[in-house]
């Protein structure tokens, strides 16, 4: 049976819905988030989010693909199953993280940089 083009096919849909809707909600919320920081100047806090979001997307669909390219071949429903959840996990991990290391980066020179005025 075809189990390996029945796992790509899942993994392929489950993932992009993922990487779509989890990017879609960071960047609304991360426009707020980024303009609450530096309110003077929206444009730019609109420039930054814009390519955070970009970034965002080329690392894990970059990483998804790569993912695919590892697995070995599929002989069970079972395999199939154990694949996906642990490729899964592994790249939701990789989205939390990006996602707080985002956050920690912007909070960071938006502090450093309001020090240095005073």
């Amino acid at each position: 049976m075809y189990y390996n083009i029945i796992e790509y096919s899942i993994y392929g849909l489950l993932m992009s819905t993922i990487i779509i809707r989890v990017g879609t909600i960071c960047y609304r919320n991360g426009n707020v988030f980024v303009a609450s920081l530096m309110p003077d100047n929206l444009e730019l806090c609109s420039y930054i989010n814009k390519v955070l979001l970009v970034g965002y997307y080329l690392v894990n669909l970059g990483y998804s693909v790569y993912m695919i390219s590892t697995w070995t071949a599929i002989t069970t429903p079972h395999d199939i199953i154990s694949n996906i959840a642990s490729h899964a996990g592994q790249i939701i991990m990789l989205l939390a993280a990006l996602h707080y290391i985002n956050i920690a980066g912007v909070q960071f020179l938006f502090n450093k940089q309001s020090l240095s005025k005073f």
